[in-house]
C-alpha cells in the first residue's frame, strides 16, 4: 500500500474491450487479461469498482435509430452489460478474488441489486464490484453510469480502459497527424466535443472535481502504474484543478 496514491478507483471498461480481435462477442482469453489486470489492482490494496459496456454485443442506440422504441433498445443494451458482466465475474473467481455483480436492474436470479449502502460496504471489506446494467434508467449510457457509480462509491479515480491509448484532437485511426493530449480540462473535452466520454458523465466528473484518465487496456500494468500515480494515457480534471 506504501506505493499507491488512490486507493479507490473505479474502471469503466468498454464491451469492445472484452471481445479482442474478435468482430463481436466476448473473448475467454481477453476476459483472463482483462481479469488478471484488475487482480492486480486489488492485491496492491486498491479498492475497486468496474463498469462493463455492452458494445460487443449490442448497441440499442442504433437500433432505435431503425425505428426500435428507444427505451426497448436502451434495455437490451443494459442485459447485455449483465452478459459481460457476468463473465467478468466468473474470471475474477477462478482466479480465487472475490467478486459481485450487482445491477441497475432487478434481477435476483442473475445478479444482487445495486444500493449505494451495500456497495460502499463491500468495496470496502475488499470485493471487486462490478456495476452492470449502467444506470437502470433508459437514455444513459454506460459512461454516465461509471461517472455516478464513481461518486456514489466516492473512489479517488475514475479510469476509462478502452482499445486507445489517450484522447487525441480527431480520430486517430483516421487521421495519422492526430495529436494525443496527455492532459485537459473537463471545460476543454467538452466544448471541443472530444469523443472521451459523453457530457453528461464529463459534468459529472466536473461538478464533482473527480479527475478521469483514459488509457489502453491492452498496456499490461497500466492500471496499476495509474493507481501509483504514474503518467499513462491521457488525464481530465476541473479546470483549477490543472497545474
Amino acid at each position: 500500500m506504501a506505493d499507491i496514491e488512490y486507493k479507490r478507483i473505479l474502471v469503466k471498461l468498454s464491451g469492445e474491450a472484452l471481445m479482442g480481435e474478435q468482430a463481436s462477442g466476448i473473448d475467454p482469453q481477453m476476459i483472463a487479461k482483462t481479469a488478471a489486470e484488475l487482480i492486480a489492482l486489488a492485491r496492491a490494496g486498491v479498492e475497486l469498482g468496474v463498469v462493463v459496456g455492452g458494445g460487443n454485443l449490442f448497441r440499442g442506440a442504433g437500433l432505435a435509430a431503425a425505428g426500435l422504441d428507444r427505451v426497448t433498445g436502451d434495455h437490451m443494451g443494459m442485459l447485455a452489460t449483465v452478459m459481460n458482466a457476468l463473465a467478468l465475474k466468473d474470471g475474477l473467481l477462478r482466479e480465487g478474488e472475490a467478486a459481485t455483480v450487482m445491477s441497475g436492474l432487478a434481477m435476483p436470479q442473475v445478479c444482487e441489486s445495486y444500493t449505494q449502502r451495500d456497495a460502499r460496504r463491500r468495496i470496502a471489506a475488499g470485493e471487486i464490484l462490478i456495476f452492470a446494467a449502467g444506470t437502470g434508467s433508459p437514455y444513459f449510457t454506460t459512461d454516465t453510469g461509471a461517472s455516478l457509480r464513481a461518486i456514489e462509491m466516492r473512489a479517488d479515480l475514475l479510469i476509462k480502459a478502452t482499445k486507445v491509448d489517450g484522447i487525441y484532437d480527431k480520430d486517430p485511426v483516421k487521421h495519422s497527424d492526430a495529436l494525443r493530449y496527455s492532459h485537459l480540462d473537463y471545460d476543454l473535452a467538452i466544448d471541443q466535443r472530444l469523443a472521451v466520454m459523453d457530457v453528461a458523465a464529463m459534468i459529472l466528473c466536473n461538478d464533482n472535481s473527480l479527475d478521469l484518465v483514459v488509457c489502453d487496456i491492452n498496456q499490461p500494468g497500466a492500471l496499476l502504474d495509474l493507481a501509483k500515480g504514474k503518467t499513462v494515457g491521457t488525464r481530465v480534471t476541473r479546470k483549477e484543478a490543472q497545474k
